[in-house]
């Protein structure tokens, strides 16, 4: 899904951290290459075992974390649509200012404030309330600081390695993957994850599906999104940029992680749900457009 050049990009929802940190910061090798025996348990996700007992939302917002530091100058080439349709983390901030403007003016249709979440955009390596942020990790929610942390060299290799395209809603869906789970913090769902971590049908896949049909949500309703100054966000979505969100669910799909990690497929470890599902339930997002299509926990199997 492509931005349109005019729009403004709000860098205030970001933060820098690690190495480099910020367009041109970014590390290049390593990443899921080093990855194999972590993925199965945080690939695109969450830590259950980091789990707060009282999921509310926004824990210690605003606050600096070690290891991250407020923007400053270090997005200063991430001004409009036009620099984030070029640079992967320009792309990644409009995406952030994207779907937090949409769940900010939805949620409250549901009876919950949105709580705003900034995203860590780091390169190399940060710390987080969970422990350590790398390249090695993957994107990932932390609900205990109430922060997205992504690398943006993370998406060179979700194409190179686990086959989904360089399409731009691939990389956006991975953003608006991991607000899904801030939505689920907010709305006291994320802790049911840790309650049944494993499993083909376990609440962990239920959790990390219903982050992608949250994804799906916002992207069918992506182009009504607005900067501060009322400029549309977004493009119209095209069938192309739907192939590309769906080869990103597809690339990480647990039978296709464990498939190119182990030599084959064990769902009684699945953690996020298999490459069909986690496509299907995109999809069932992206066609409703609500919210309420998303409860996975209410169908008897998500698989």
């Amino acid at each position: 899904m492509s931005f349109n050049d005019n729009a403004r990009i709000d860098t205030s929802q970001v933060e820098s951290g690690g190495s480099g940190g910020g367009p041109g910061g970014m590390v290049v090798g390593g990443g899921i290459f080093g990855l194999i025996v972590m993925l199965i348990m945080m690939f695109l996700g969450i830590d259950p075992g980091q789990l707060p007992q009282d999921p509310t939302g926004g824990a210690n917002q605003g606050q600096v974390q070690p290891g991250g530091t407020q923007n400053g100058a270090a997005f200063d080439a991430c001004k409009t649509g036009a620099d984030a349709n070029k640079s992967d983390e320009c792309r990644v901030i409009l995406t952030v200012n994207s779907v937090q403007d949409y769940w900010s003016k939805e949620l409250p249709r549901y009876g919950k404030e949105y709580v705003p979440a900034n995203t860590v955009l780091y390169s190399g390596a940060t710390q987080s309330a969970c422990g350590t942020a790398s390249n090695q990790v993957g994107p990932f929610y932390c609900p205990v600081d109430g922060k997205v942390y992504i690398d943006a060299s993370f998406f060179k290799q979700l194409t190179t390695r686990f086959g989904a395209d360089d399409g731009a809603l691939a990389q956006e869906y991975v953003v608006a993957h991991e607000y899904g789970h801030h939505l689920q913090n907010i709305l006291g769902l994320l802790g049911r994850a840790q309650q049944d971590p494993a499993g083909a049908q376990s609440g962990a896949v239920r959790t990390e599906l219903m982050a992608d049909c949250l994804g799906g949500v916002w992207a069918k309703n992506a182009v009504n999104t607005k900067d501060d100054q009322g400029n549309a966000l977004m493009k119209p979505l095209t069938e192309d940029d739907i192939k590309s969100a769906l080869s990103a669910a597809a690339a990480v799909g647990d039978d296709n992680i464990q498939s190119k990690a182990q030599g084959r497929v064990t769902p009684e470890n699945w953690t996020h749900g298999s490459s069909e599902a986690r496509q299907r339930w995109f999809l069932t997002g992206y066609k409703s457009g609500n919210l309420n299509s998303c409860d996975t926990f209410a169908v008897d199997r998500v698989e």
